[in-house]
């Protein structure tokens, strides 16, 4: 059965990608570790992972192209402990999460069990650019300024 993408219209020209990001987050969707986004600005974003029995050495932090990984990996050193009952999971995860073109990582810090990780998304600069119109068979070009690039109101 196919699957229907808002991304399948013509009209979306080069947004072939993100159909694919998204699935590679649908992929990720295991529940552990649990996490938090939260706006702590205006073009500020915190990603907070709940890795309690994780130490700053079993974490890794890496930007993969437009993706944030995150992985956990504790080390064993239960030789010679025996649990009676285990509820603690030690298991290792990785959790990424996409980025957005533009979305810079400030850093990182573990407090309490709790990994946070800063973004910045840095306020676009608005383009405008004029494109020539040409005739065929190599005339030259007739390239009228936008209104705004020739300080006209509009």
């Amino acid at each position: 059965m196919s699957r229907s993408s808002v991304f399948g219209s013509p009209l979306f020209l080069g947004f072939d990608h993100l159909e694919q990001m998204l699935d590679r987050v649908q992929k990720n969707a295991d529940g552990y570790p649990p996490y938090n986004i939260e706006q702590t600005g205006a073009n500020r974003l915190r990603i907070t992972l709940a890795v309690a029995g994780f130490a700053m050495e079993d974490l890794a932090i890496t930007q993969e192209d437009n993706q944030l990984v995150i992985r956990g990996r504790q080390r064993e050193e239960g030789e010679g402990r025996v649990f009676l009952h285990r509820g603690i999971a030690a298991r290792q995860f990785q959790r990424a999460f996409v980025l957005a073109e533009g979305i810079e990582v400030e850093g990182a810090f573990l407090d309490n069990g709790l990994l946070h990780i800063d973004l910045q998304r840095p306020m676009p600069e608005a383009k405008v650019r004029s494109i020539p119109i040409t005739r065929p068979g190599g005339g030259a070009p007739r390239s009228v300024p936008h209104p705004r690039l020739r300080g006209e109101e509009g």
